[in-house]
């Protein structure tokens, strides 16, 4: 007997991680920080250990109310999750579903289409423009399927932001029953108030999400949070597993989340390696991005020069990551990394433009 999945789970393809291929797992391919956590987030996870027999709170009190104090954030707008990638899946299958839309960029974050597929919708995609999203497009693109609207700012893969207004604009042009969703995955990078996306969301109709996996360093803890519209967040809670963010993972938020002046630190080092290596990358000749994440976008001749440069970066025990599956063939993404490996990177590139 051969046992099949639901048409449209055998039909999608699986969401694609990096290729490590048996390389040593410090990569510059999956955007985690450069910088270990906190030192307050790393005792508190390790004395939180000592409680593990006890399910964590279902509610995430206290996490909700560092964030509050950390982001001006209401906590009860606040939801949170096993990473952000846990709220974008329970959102999408909140709020569409078999022959309803959902519409992204050219080079939105690629799990919102393996998310869209599980729940059997459709997925479109508007034109970016020099690699950073445009609203007039996503307007022109919008159909009256269309049930969400998923923009990811500052983008990956490309590094790219748009203007706080330009989200504003586009909001004020979506219909009311267009459920907006602001991904702000490497929001602590982007220098722009917060504060007037988070007030889209007393609207009633508009979600953002962020995540500690980036500026916090925690990606192995797994932990996202969004603000929702109390009747949206109400529909998402539905789709989330119980207890989905582990004991230790909380405590180790609450504490990352209380020192931020660790976090900006972070993000300022990574900053200046990421803008260093950038400069280097334009001045021998490639096309880069200005990126506001911890990672760039290197654009290359061809997609065999990208192949290439993959094959000898892989070569050196550097990983970054190729993009075909963004559509991005000529590009690599290369995480701002240990400062060593970064100069081992820039030196092999800017070889290969010597040749």
């Amino acid at each position: 007997m051969h046992l099949k999945a639901a048409a449209h789970i055998e039909a999608m393809s699986a969401f694609a991680l990096a290729n490590f291929g048996g390389y040593d797992r410090t990569t510059l391919a999956q955007n985690e920080s450069a910088f270990p956590p906190s030192p307050r987030a790393i005792a508190a996870g390790r004395d939180a250990m000592t409680r593990s027999h006890l399910y964590p709170d279902p509610d995430w009190t206290e996490l909700r109310k560092a964030i509050a104090q950390a982001y001006g954030a209401e906590p009860d707008l606040t939801l949170c999750g096993a990473g952000s990638m846990d709220l974008i899946s329970c959102t999408i299958a909140a709020f569409s579903g078999p022959g309803s839309q959902v519409l992204g960029t050219s080079y939105a974050y690629n799990f919102v289409a393996s998310a869209v597929a599980r729940v059997d919708a459709i997925y479109l995609k508007a034109p970016e423009r020099d690699f950073a999203v445009s609203v007039d497009n996503i307007l022109t693109t919008l159909t009256p399927a269309t049930r969400i609207v998923f923009v990811c700012n500052p983008g990956n893969p490309t590094g790219t932001v748009i203007p706080n207004a330009e989200l504003l604009r586009l909001r004020a042009g979506l219909p009311r029953d267009v459920l907006l969703v602001v991904d702000q995955a490497y929001g602590e990078f982007d220098d722009q108030d917060p504060k007037p996306v988070f007030a889209l969301v007393a609207r009633g109709d508009t979600v953002v999400l962020r995540t500690l996996s980036k500026a916090y360093g925690l990606a192995g803890a797994r932990v996202g949070w969004g603000l929702f519209p109390p009747a949206v967040a109400a529909q998402v809670r539905k789709m989330q597993n119980s207890n989905q963010v582990t004991t230790s993972s909380l405590a180790m938020a609450v504490a990352a989340m209380a020192d931020q002046a660790y976090m900006r630190e972070t993000v300022a080092r990574t900053a200046g390696i990421r803008d260093q290596f950038a400069h280097d990358l334009r001045s021998a000749g490639y096309h880069v991005p200005e990126s506001r994440t911890n990672f760039v976008l290197i654009g290359f001749s061809s997609a065999a020069v990208a192949e290439a440069a993959e094959k000898a970066l892989r070569g050196a025990g550097i990983i970054v990551r190729s993009l075909g599956g963004y559509g991005l063939r000529d590009c690599l993404r290369a995480t701002v990394g240990p400062q060593e490996m970064m100069d081992r990177a820039l030196h092999i590139l800017i070889d290969m433009r010597g040749e």
